[in-house]
């Protein structure tokens, strides 16, 4: 199967090396791939530059976002940052039509001047926009009604997306939320192949709004576990 990566970040690259090693073809996409490929320092989280992974990923085809959606037989992967999701995934909008989209985002805002600041490790804790009454989510979908969103892997850090057993053996807990039965279906059975045994429907994409508020609950238990940056535990439901 040929899936589509949006995004070069290191979460991105969880999957994109995860999917290579089960068999799949895999396009990646990005706003500019010349630019990409010129960058010689690490991002903003110490993920070195991309031109270093695909080096060691020779199997990768590198495009714009556009072209990359287009190329997948049905199945595309959004690491797209929430910030800037909705805007790149409306401009391809014809490319993605059809197809089955599962966004991880968080629609976090760095950059505010708080009343009461949240402080953390690594300067103060970003806001969430939307919240509450939307989602990047339900957001997404909005955009891009002709595609099959579905929202999921957004309570994990990616590297423990796509390797359940590092945390506890896999006993924990993923959700999926989304409009389209099959679709959140395609999401199952990709995380079944990542090697969840526990996967919980949360209905429909309004769940999204719980799933991405979570992350400051996220946040918060990495660092009541002295993990300054991600996390490496997991969550289970005990039904």
């Amino acid at each position: 199967m040929t899936i589509a990566v949006l995004g070069t970040g290191g979460g991105a690259r969880c999957h994109i090396a995860k999917l290579l090693e089960l068999g799949h073809d895999v396009v990646v996409g990005t706003r500019d791939p010349g630019a990409t490929l010129a960058r010689t320092e690490p991002d903003m989280m110490g993920t070195p530059p991309f031109r270093q992974f695909l080096g060691e990923h020779p199997r990768i085809e590198l495009q714009a976002f556009g072209d990359a959606a287009a190329a997948s037989n049905g199945l595309v992967i959004s690491g797209i940052d929430g910030h800037n999701a909705v805007r790149a995934l409306s401009a391809i909008a014809d490319q993605l039509a059809g197809k089955t989209l599962i966004d991880y985002a968080v629609p976090f805002v760095y950059r505010h001047e708080p009343e009461h600041p949240w402080p953390t490790p690594w300067g103060i804790m970003p806001k969430l926009e939307p919240v509450d009454t939307d989602s990047l989510g339900e957001q997404i979908q909005r955009a891009l009604p002709r595609t099959k969103v579905v929202k999921s892997f957004v309570t994990q850090e990616q590297s423990t997306v796509v390797d359940p057993k590092s945390v506890g053996g896999g006993e924990h807990t993923m959700f999926v939320a989304g409009e389209d039965a099959d679709a959140k279906q395609q999401a199952v059975d990709l995380l079944t192949s990542y090697g969840w045994t526990d996967i919980l429907d949360l209905g429909p994409l309004v769940a999204a709004r719980g799933m991405e508020m979570y992350a400051h609950m996220h946040s918060a238990i990495g660092f009541g576990l002295g993990q300054q940056f991600g996390g490496h535990f997991g969550i289970k439901v005990v039904r």
